[in-house]
Parts: C-alpha cells; sequence; structure tokens
C-alpha cells in the first residue's frame, strides 16, 4: 500500500516518512486510536516505504517487485498475526480470508473479521501457539536487504501467555526486524509491553477528509458532510452509516423499543401497559443476548445506543448546530429528546459503558442486558436537575 493511497492522516505519515528518512527506525511502535482510522492501511504502507529500494522522500515507488509483492501482501518479509478462533490454529492457515479482506474491503473491524471467518458469533484470540510462529519467522534470514516486519492486529486480543512471550521478543529483538502493533485498545495491553513500544497516536479523521472521501465514492455533499459528522472520526463508521442496510436500521429500533418500554414502565401509570412493556423488554433482552446476535454486535450496538444518547441530549440542550443524526433517527428524537436531560444522562451513559465492558469481558449477556432494561426503567423517570 501507497501512503498517498491512505485517506487524510497526512502528519502521521510524514512522521513515519521522516524516521525512515533519518534513519531512526525503532524495533516496535504501537498504532493506536479507534477503529477505521486508516491504522492498519499505515501499517502496511510503512512496512511497504521501509523496504522499497526505489523509496522517495514522498513515499515507496509503487512499481519495483518489492512493491508489487506487499502490493499483494505477498512479500516474504511481511508477516502477519491476528485474532482468529481456534487455539490449535495459526494465522498462517488464514491468511487467504485475511489477504482478501484488506485487498477487497481495505477498511474493516473485528465484526467485519469475524464474519469474513463464519463466526460472527465467537470471540476471537491470538493464542499461545502464535509465539512460537513469530519465533519461527523471525529466525528465517531476510528475503532482501530490507526488514523483516511483523504486524500485530489487535494485540489486546492476546491472552496472558502470549503477551508474556511476545514482551520477551520485544525485549531480545533481531536484527532489521520491526514490529508494529495495531490497537483500538492500548490500555489493554501489558504496561511492560507498553513500555518497550514506541507510541504512535493515530487521531481521528476530520469532517471534510471524511466527506470528500465520500463524495469520491458517490455520495452527494449534504449527505456525505451529514454522514461525515455522525461518524465521530472513523471513516469506516461512516461507510457503514453511508449504507442503508437492515443491520443498521435493526440498531435504531433495538434502540427505540429499549426506551419506549423503559418509558411505558418507568413513567405511565396503566398496570397494564406496564405489564405489556415489561415483557416486551425481558424478550427485547433476550433477544439481544442471543448467541447469533454475538458479542461484537452487542458490543456495537452499546457503542450506538450511547452515541444516540449523546445525541439527544444536545438536542435537548437546543444545540442544533452540534447535533448529528440520520432523519429516521431525527424522527424518534422529536418527542424522545425531552427524556434525556442534567438528571440522568451521565447516569444512562455510565450504564451503557458499563454494559459493553461487561461483554467484552464476557459477562452472562442474558443479565447484563436485563439488568439494563432495569436500571433504564430508573432513570428515564427521574427529573430534570
Amino acid at each position: 500500500m501507497l501512503f498517498r493511497e491512505i485517506i487524510g492522516q497526512e502528519a502521521t505519515k510524514e512522521q513515519l516518512r521522516r524516521a525512515v528518512r533519518e534513519g531512526r527506525i525503532p524495533h516496535a511502535q504501537l498504532f493506536s486510536g479507534i477503529s477505521g482510522i486508516g491504522k492498519l492501511q499505515l501499517a502496511l504502507a510503512y512496512a511497504q516505504y521501509l523496504n522499497c529500494p526505489n523509496r522517495t522522500s514522498e513515499d515507496s515507488c509503487g512499481t519495483c517487485p518489492t512493491c508489487l509483492q506487499f502490493e499483494h501482501l505477498q512479500h516474504p518479509d511481511l508477516h502477519f498475526v491476528f485474532p482468529i478462533v481456534g487455539s490449535d490454529e495459526t494465522c498462517d492457515a488464514f491468511l487467504d480470508q485475511w489477504r482478501a479482506i484488506i485487498l477487497n474491503k481495505h477498511y474493516f473491524d473485528l465484526e467485519d473479521w469475524h464474519k469474513a471467518l463464519g463466526v460472527e458469533t465467537k470471540q476471537s484470540m491470538i493464542y499461545e501457539k502464535e509465539s512460537g510462529e513469530i519465533l519461527r519467522k523471525l529466525s528465517l534470514k531476510p528475503y532482501g536487504n530490507g526488514y523483516k516486519v511483523m504486524i500485530i492486529w489487535q494485540p489486546e486480543k492476546m491472552n496472558i501467555t502470549t503477551s508474556n512471550k511476545l514482551l520477551k521478543i520485544l525485549e531480545e529483538p533481531s536484527e532489521k526486524t520491526v514490529f508494529i502493533l495495531v490497537s483500538e485498545h492500548p490500555e489493554m495491553l501489558l504496561a511492560t509491553i507498553q513500555s518497550r513500544v514506541q507510541a504512535v497516536r493515530v487521531p481521528r479523521l476530520d469532517v471534510k477528509t471524511i466527506s470528500a472521501a465520500l463524495q469520491h465514492r458517490g455520495i452527494d455533499a449534504t449527505r456525505a458532510t451529514d454522514i461525515a459528522r455522525i461518524a465521530n472520526g472513523s471513516y469506516l463508521a461512516a461507510l457503514k452509516k453511508s449504507d442503508e442496510s437492515e443491520e443498521n436500521q435493526q440498531e435504531l429500533r433495538d434502540f427505540i423499543a429499549l426506551f419506549r418500554d423503559a418509558y411505558t414502565v418507568g413513567v405511565l401509570r396503566d398496570p397494564h401497559k406496564k405489564f405489556e412493556s415489561l415483557k416486551r423488554l425481558r424478550q427485547w433482552s433476550m433477544d439481544m443476548a442471543d448467541s447469533k446476535v454475538g458479542r461484537e454486535r452487542q458490543k456495537h450496538f452499546l457503542q450506538y445506543a450511547q452515541q444516540q444518547v449523546r445525541e439527544n441530549y444536545i438536542r435537548n440542550m437546543a444545540q442544533s448546530e452540534l447535533n448529528y443524526q440520520m432523519e429516521s433517527e431525527r424522527e424518534f428524537s422529536v418527542k424522545f429528546a425531552p427524556f434525556i436531560h442534567n438528571g440522568n444522562v451521565e447516569a444512562i451513559m455510565n450504564q451503557l459503558d458499563l454494559a459493553e465492558r461487561q461483554i467484552e469481558q464476557n459477562g452472562n449477556a442474558k443479565m447484563i442486558f436485563f439488568d439494563l432494561c432495569l436500571q433504564m426503567i430508573v432513570l428515564i423517570k427521574k427529573a430534570k436537575v
């Protein structure tokens, strides 16, 4: 991949190019930031730039045999580690799917990766067996005169044994070997690993950059700008928002169902309506906890709910210039926004964030979502401060 093919991130690109030009190449770096901003793309472009024999001050040449091998992700000195399902396997067993998702989608997240593997409802990890493969690959002689590059995507998915073995490798790096860890949650890595890598904080993309990229894909300027604002700095989020899929609409329906029934139980006096809404909330929590939904989609919904609560609070505060929603979301917010105010917004956000963290930690989804329903019943009826 070439630097010029990556959307935005000009400052980070120049930081990486300058390090190569000046010969200051760390043996291990940690590219961190939210999903969908180009971290993996930067890692790929940097790896190619390191190894291109004809690189300029700005980019790889893109035409030499080395660049062509990197373009197809098949250079012998380019290695990958990523989460998989099945402790008896290593990443090499899934390289075809890995190359395909990078080359076809370019920007993707863990949920997309699970879909590519056909394991939407399972949790993936980087298992202990992978550390042996890392050592084996790094022991091989370099194919050319460049660097062996090991890109570890989502290193926070390593278990403790794998993390400790990676730490030992980082402490005794092979000559002309570069590790690039690409993480959304660097705080989940061992502190000792964090201390042995150079941090590269990749920022969110600005609205103008995302909007321009969407317009390049054929989306009209007004809608592109609306989507770019909602995306909160993530080009991947913008791409998913621009696709009016059933999955996107389902998240809004789930959000509406949760808060409508929580309102009915918590605020209305009609006992029959309360009972029926409570039954629906129970069913809602069971549907959300269904194993067919999968942990990644559950987390994605909770993130979406937090974003919608924020937008409704902003609408309630009459700050329309800061309110970023799609038309279908705005229609619901007209009546819902008054119930998100100073008296409950922080507590609601905290409960949604807590549920997300509990799902991430493999908590019991049925208990987590039903408890969330009960908390929303209490919080939706709280008075303004």
